[in-house]
């Protein structure tokens, strides 16, 4: 027994939808919690996905204390804490487990566990992360599946990364604010999650400078202690609910979001034609009636996401005119173009980039969604679609997409679940 999304299609879209807080940090945040010393960690914001249920079982496997008192508040606390491999199917299912390595690092001066798993969107640069332990003084021993990373004491190092990596910035991060002396992180990574884990290990006694620049210095302390946090706004959730409206409708507020952390997005939603209205804090979108060809391409933040480039190419759809989209960051983020294809999508694909010509009217079909971003494109394409859009494989978007349901049945989306 599988369960499945439908989508009856051509449905205007009329309303407000809230942004929950931010899949990408909470991801960091949790395992950054078990750095505090035997206190409640408070965080505020949790988006109710099944990430955070396999980070609340790989919390229960080390001893640590997570309870819910209310949505969206998890209190963690360590006081039972113990450094136990990690070899549970969660880190399996989840690939940003990984920073439990660098947060155990930090703490214990060791770590063993399995291959991390997620979403397979091709190469990416993990050895940066055993580079950056390594540069801080452990070892790395990767033998029948588990990485043994160790170290008799962690010691500040100037670390360059070849690559602007979000996850080798965090990872290298978690490890540095418990060992001794000064780490210079160079060519950091610039996403507002770093920004938002930097606050908080902050507010937990960490000295970090720099985060949310190219250069991130961190000053080792001897320990940390809980204090509460309120995740920031998701800006790939509120990205893909901005591209749901730009096609369907009429009249969509997207309140709580940071407008800078999409502007990439929203400027190029502006070229295209799209009737919007940028707030504070909210951005309003009304029905636009025609749509012009654009070409974007992914880079690191403050660029275009990679993770929306996913949900703008089934916009493109609706462009007149071909719109090339260029991936820079994963080159083979495009398995979703041929479930597009599916649904009637006029889609070339090349070396890590794809053509997209339209205006191409989409159709209801039965499609896969590949990764979780995938899955975001094809419940807008079923948004858009006329008749009914079967979406297999739905466990990817309920890893990302807080109460997706009840916030498009809310909008006026005609969009249900089956078990087959």
């Amino acid at each position: 027994m599988v369960e499945i999304i439908k989508i009856e299609g051509g449905k205007r879209l009329n309303g407000k939808v809230t942004i929950g807080g931010a899949k990408n940090a909470t991801v960091a945040l949790i395992p950054a919690a078990i750095l505090a010393d035997n206190s409640d960690v408070n965080i505020y914001g949790v988006p109710n996905i099944s990430d955070v249920e396999s980070l609340t079982e790989i919390l229960e496997s080390l001893g640590v204390s997570v309870e819910s008192p209310e949505s969206g508040h998890y209190k963690i606390n360590t006081s039972n804490m113990k450094n136990v491999d990690l070899d549970i199917d969660a880190v399996t299912r989840l690939r940003a487990s990984y920073y439990f390595m660098g947060a155990l690092l930090g703490k214990f001066k060791s770590v063993r566990m399995i291959m991390p798993g997620g979403c397979y969107l091709g190469p990416r640069p993990f050895d940066l992360h055993l580079k950056g332990f390594e540069a801080l003084g452990a070892t790395v021993d990767y033998s029948q599946g588990y990485y043994t990373i160790k170290a008799d004491h962690l010691v500040g190092a100037k670390i360059y990364l070849d690559f602007a990596s979000v996850g080798a910035t965090i990872n290298i991060m978690l490890a540095a604010v418990l060992a001794e002396g000064r780490t210079v992180i160079e060519n950091a990574a610039k996403e507002p999650e770093i920004i938002d884990l930097a606050n908080f290990l902050t507010k937990m006694g960490a000295n970090i400078r720099g985060a949310g620049t190219n250069e991130i210095t961190i000053e080792g302390v001897t320990s940390l202690s809980g204090k509460p946090h309120d995740i920031i706004p998701d800006r790939i959730e509120a990205g893909t609910y901005i591209i749901m409206a730009a096609a369907m409708a009429d009249d969509v507020t997207i309140e709580n979001i940071i407008p800078l952390h999409v502007e990439a997005l929203t400027s190029k939603l502006i070229e295209m034609g799209v009737n919007m209205e940028i707030g504070v804090d909210s951005i309003r979108i009304l029905k636009s009636e025609e749509l012009k060809a654009v070409d974007f391409t992914t880079q690191t933040y403050p660029g275009f996401a990679t993770d929306l480039q996913q949900p703008m190419t089934t916009l493109l759809t609706r462009a007149e005119g071909a719109s090339t989209v260029k991936e820079t960051i994963y080159a083979e983020r495009f398995k979703h173009t041929a479930e597009l294809q599916r649904m009637g999508a006029t889609i070339s694909v090349g070396t890590a980039q794809a053509t997209i010509t339209g205006v191409t009217p989409l159709f209801g079909n039965k499609v896969t969604a590949t990764d979780l971003r995938a899955g975001a494109s094809l419940v807008i394409a079923g948004l858009m679609a006329d008749g009914i859009t079967e979406i297999h494989d739905i466990y990817h978007i309920d890893r990302g997409y807080d109460e997706i349901d009840s916030k498009l049945k809310a909008l006026g989306a005609k969009f249900w679940r089956e078990t087959i």
